[in-house]
């Protein structure tokens, strides 16, 4: 039986890149993820030399992700989050407002998007990276410090928030100037009955 080569090239030839990228970031005294990113560029479709197969790398990625998150919620429990409440709950709320409001009135008024373009791109670059800046804690060895778990804290509302755009803007694509999805359309144009619907199904997937 052969082999799948893709998945052994891909995972192999990108360990090699990124530790190349890594040992020279550090060299160059710039954070190892630096390099790790120029990897993952170095490795894509619009370099030369070898690609790695998107799909795969896309599904690693993920896994990835979910790694690293999931060792978050071993060293980070809700107490800790409840006890750095005061500084996460109004700091994430806040500059997720702050952010989004600024990215859609630049992209309204100064690149002529529409409202609802303009309010997709503020939520999009208005939470910070939870993995690279648990890395940089990882790295600097702060993680458990009083400053490290505030910072982690209000990256975990900032996922919340994440979560719930991510069910909510679909769901508000019409109101917004998109095209509605299919359990959009089949409930007669009605948002509630399709978020209902949407939670429904979500239910069931995992039953």
């Amino acid at each position: 039986m052969p082999h799948e080569t893709g998945l052994i090239a891909t995972v192999s030839i990108a360990l090699v890149v990124a530790f190349a990228g890594g040992f020279v970031a550090t060299r160059l005294r710039l954070p190892p993820i630096v390099g790790y990113l120029l990897a993952g560029v170095a490795i894509g479709p619009f370099t030369p030399g070898f690609v790695g197969d998107p799909e795969i790398a896309t599904q690693l990625a993920e896994i990835g992700v979910i790694l690293l998150m999931f060792g978050v919620g071993i060293h980070f429990s809700l107490r800790d989050l409840l006890a750095v409440r005061s500084i996460a709950l109004p700091g994430a709320i806040g500059q997720i407002a702050v952010a989004t409001a600024f990215a859609t009135g630049v992209a309204v008024w100064w690149w002529g998007w529409s409202p609802g373009e303009g309010l997709v791109l503020g939520l999009a670059i208005s939470v910070a990276s939870t993995v690279v800046l648990l890395r940089a804690l990882m790295e600097h060895g702060t993680l458990e410090s009083p400053h490290g778990r505030a910072a982690v804290g209000w990256l975990i509302v900032e996922d919340l928030f994440t979560v719930l755009a991510l069910v909510l803007l679909p769901v508000l694509a019409v109101p917004l100037g998109g095209d509605p999805p299919a359990d959009l359309a089949t409930t007669g144009g009605n948002p509630l009955t399709a978020l209902g619907l949407r939670s429904a199904r979500s239910r069931s997937s995992r039953s």
